[in-house]
């Protein structure tokens, strides 16, 4: 039996586990159930994602419940707070003093990135030109280097957060890699009883050292439905088109959307965001319904906005051309 043959005949039962990571973990927070499923799409599509809120608006919070669902063993996950002052051996590994002395420029990586599957970087727009080099060697080639030669990381998901988007321009790059950000927004307006229930019962949890939410899927899960879906992209590259799972009048509303959202400078979109783009769509509607793309999974699009000054402008335009494309 082939690879493919093998993910088709398990794909339903990882789609489902994956999906139940998001439905499981929405019970434990107010009014973040957005925010949750773009946690679970981009893990599956293997895409980064940019929380972006005030201090306590649950960022933090919202990815490590998350991890605790996966169970992940010792090792595959590294978080860590990053300042202007970090150096790449907090976050790489410190220099091998014993190999330095024969001549070899290699790092220890145990309990790094290199090692990890899922990273967690808080404060991720305070990293220096140093950190910043190394961040986008793995995020762009999933690569890290020892003496000088590359070395392939097994990253599957980096999810970032920030008070705010940086919107200068030494932070170009790294923002650019980030293709979707969502904003973790204050609930205790509109939803404080709500709110304060929730935090009380997630207060005890932590007391008790209970993790209700632990073991729901492994990320092997996402891993396999991301392979399935690699495995379809390939035969409609290959031949058999775009339309099989991405209708005409869909893709062009998608291209449109695009197009409007870069002439009206509510958005950046380049060659390769177009691309990752579209594998997100074809996630999403894989997740949220296991076949075509539909015009409704194009609100992931509202996500494109670059900054907190055009998060709601590009919101709004995005559902304004949905209504009337």
């Amino acid at each position: 039996m082939s690879e493919f043959e093998t993910l088709r005949s398990q794909v339903d039962g990882a789609r489902e586990r994956v999906n139940r990571v998001g439905e499981v973990l929405k019970r434990y927070f107010v009014d973040k159930d957005e925010l949750i499923d773009l946690m679970v799409l981009c893990t599956t599509a293997q895409e980064p994602l940019l929380l972006v809120g005030a201090p306590g608006t649950a960022k933090s919070d919202l990815v490590v419940k998350f991890v605790q669902a996966l169970s992940l063993p010792d090792g595959d996950y590294f978080e860590y707070m990053l300042t202007r002052f970090t150096e790449p051996s907090e976050i790489i590994g410190p220099i091998d003093i014993n190999q330095l002395r024969e001549g070899n420029y290699i790092r220890r990586v145990e309990g790094k990135i290199p090692t990890a599957r899922v990273v967690f970087l808080d404060e991720i727009f305070k990293s220096n030109s140093a950190i910043l080099n190394t961040l986008l060697t793995v995020l762009n080639e999933r690569k890290y280097y020892q003496d000088g030669k590359p070395v392939t990381v097994p990253l599957v998901m980096l999810f970032g957060a920030t008070n705010s988007v940086a919107s200068y321009e030494e932070m170009d790059a790294l923002r650019d890699r980030f293709v979707l950000k969502v904003e973790s927004r204050s609930v205790r307006s509109a939803r404080f009883e709500a709110l304060v229930t929730a935090g009380l019962a997630n207060e005890t949890y932590r007391a008790l050292n209970q993790q209700p939410w632990a073991g729901v899927a492994s990320l092997d899960d996402f891993v396999a439905v991301r392979r399935f879906l690699d495995y379809q992209e390939n035969d409609a590259a290959a031949g058999l088109g775009l339309t099989r799972w991405f209708p005409p009048d869909v893709f062009d509303l998608f291209r449109r959307i695009l197009a409007g959202l870069e002439a009206e400078e509510l958005a950046a979109v380049s060659d390769r965001k177009v691309i990752k783009l579209y594998r997100l769509l074809r996630t999403r509607a894989f997740l949220a319904h296991g076949g075509e793309v539909r015009r409704e999974d194009l609100r992931l699009l509202c996500h494109l906005g670059e900054d907190e000054e055009r998060f709601a402008l590009v919101r709004e335009r995005v559902e304004q051309m949905l209504r009337v494309g």
